[in-house]
């Protein structure tokens, strides 16, 4: 997912903090320059850094993942006539 709001989300977490861009690169296995591409919504995050980023910026995994789930949807298939209905059903086939 590139997402803009994402990646500024990220960016201003690690700011508030003081931890340098280096310090999160190397925790996700990524250099510098992806990761700063990443906080522009340049380049796509993965689910797989998620428990990286919540360890390393010491926020709760559970709402970061919420929120990188909810923005990727948004994101991917907002506008989509059906995509409400969508949700609902796959929110029906979970509770099963």
């Amino acid at each position: 997912m590139k997402s803009k709001d994402f990646g500024n989300y990220i960016k201003t977490l690690r700011e508030q903090k003081n931890i340098p861009q280096r310090i999160v690169a190397h925790k996700l296995d990524i250099d510098t320059s992806t990761l700063s591409k990443i906080e522009l919504g340049e380049r796509p995050l993965t689910i797989d850094m998620i428990p990286g980023l919540a360890e390393i910026l010491e926020i709760d995994f559970k709402s970061l993942q919420i929120k990188f789930i909810s923005e990727k949807l948004l994101s991917d298939y907002k506008g989509q006539p059906y995509f409400v209905e969508a949700v609902k059903k796959m929110l029906t086939n979970i509770k099963k």
